[in-house]
């Protein structure tokens, strides 16, 4: 029978140990708000003020309106006007500009016969994410221009003004501005939380394994599966007060606003926290040194958080072997939820699915650890 009186000494005595260790109490609540101001400001998926060289070999009017819609924005900034082919070569190569925009000769000649003219863009393909974006705005710029030019010619043909046959407007929910912090706090949370219970929980167990107390655990009337709850309990409040500081961090730093329902959110990271401890428990059975337990508890946290839970990269691009791994990865589930929750407010009506997978992990992997550490402990 499982006796509160028996664990409430267990749970004073970590709380006592966590206030000594400082290493402990960095992990589960400095390191967290650290990595997320860290994370927030040097994880930038957006592309902007992309060094442009221009090679304008017109020289006009319609070429200087061409480029001059192009420089207007924050995308691109003009860092060289190219004179000769050769130059093409060297900016890119020396790094000076990641796209060099050509414009041929004749150019204004041929618009104003109503002939097709080309438009050349060569853009530094080393950085594939950066290279894309930049392709994709110059691109879409380009079009927009043809098209501005195109209604002009024909309302100076006397054909007036045409309607085009697609009004298109876009209209962006949930995250209108398009900033990377809104999109990364949320996967944040989910990361730092796994790395922070799993490896606390892991060093927590084997440290009184080095320390011989253990022992002293073991001829004691206390059942394992209290000792199991006197050792996480402490770190599930930590790691509840951690989210909280995390939260406040994102919406003082990033703006990022809790658009659903706050009860529902710690709810949710409740359940994540008990995959996270089980996880480390589970290390904790298989490590006999603090060295190895925190080789391994980063392994199992960080690189699977990192990679294998749409953090990072989008799971739908990865291989179809690879995109069967992360379905056994809760924290893939658990950052759909937080974005779920933070960005478009939804209810536990459209993740539900995801919630049983992590109650589903959460009990198995605890119960796999206990027996284990039951084994080790009798």
């Amino acid at each position: 029978m499982i006796s509160l009186h028996r664990i409430r000494p267990i749970i004073k005595k970590e709380f006592r140990q966590i206030r000594r260790d400082k290493r402990s109490l960095g992990v589960l609540l400095v390191v967290p708000a650290f990595m997320l101001v860290l994370f927030g400001y040097a994880l930038n998926y957006d592309v902007k003020h992309v060094p442009l060289a221009i090679y304008d070999q017109d020289r006009t009017t319609t070429s200087r309106e061409l480029t001059d819609g192009f420089l207007h924005t924050e995308y691109f900034d003009k860092v060289a006007a190219l004179t000769s082919d050769h130059q093409v070569d060297s900016v890119l190569t020396g790094q000076i500009a990641r796209a060099v925009l050509v414009i041929p000769i004749n150019f204004e000649r041929d618009l104003r016969a109503n002939r097709s003219v080309k438009i050349q863009v060569l853009v530094d393909g080393s950085n594939a994410t950066n290279a894309t974006a930049a392709a994709g705005y110059l691109a879409e710029m380009a079009q927009d221009y043809s098209t501005r030019l195109s209604l002009a010619l024909l309302a100076r043909a006397g054909g007036g003004r045409p309607a085009l046959p697609i009004d298109y407007r876009a209209r962006i929910w949930y995250n209108p501005e398009l900033t990377s912090p809104k999109f990364l706090v949320p996967g944040l949370i989910g990361f730092i939380l796994m790395i922070a219970t799993v490896i606390s929980t892991s060093l927590s167990i084997v440290r009184e394994r080095e320390n011989g107390t253990i022992e002293q655990i073991i001829v004691s009337p206390v059942h394992p599966m209290e000792l199991i709850a006197g050792k996480t309990l402490p770190y599930v409040l930590i790691s509840i007060i951690s989210t909280s500081l995390i939260l406040l961090t994102g919406y003082v730093l990033f703006d990022v606003i809790v658009r659903g329902n706050l009860l529902l959110l710690y709810v949710e990271a409740m359940i994540f926290i008990l995959c996270g401890l089980g996880l480390g428990l589970w290390v904790s059975t298989v490590s006999s040194r603090q060295e190895q337990a925190f080789q391994l508890a980063t392994l199992l946290s960080l690189l699977p958080t990192f990679m294998l839970s749409g953090f990072a990269f989008p799971i739908r691009n990865m291989p179809l072997p690879i995109q069967a791994l992360t379905y056994i990865n809760p924290a893939r589930y658990f950052l759909s939820i937080l974005r779920g929750i933070v960005l478009r407010g939804a209810g536990l009506e459209v993740f539900w699915q995801e919630t049983l997978f992590m109650l589903a992990f959460a009990t198995w992997i605890i119960v796999v650890s206990w027996n284990r550490l039951r084994k080790k402990v009798l």
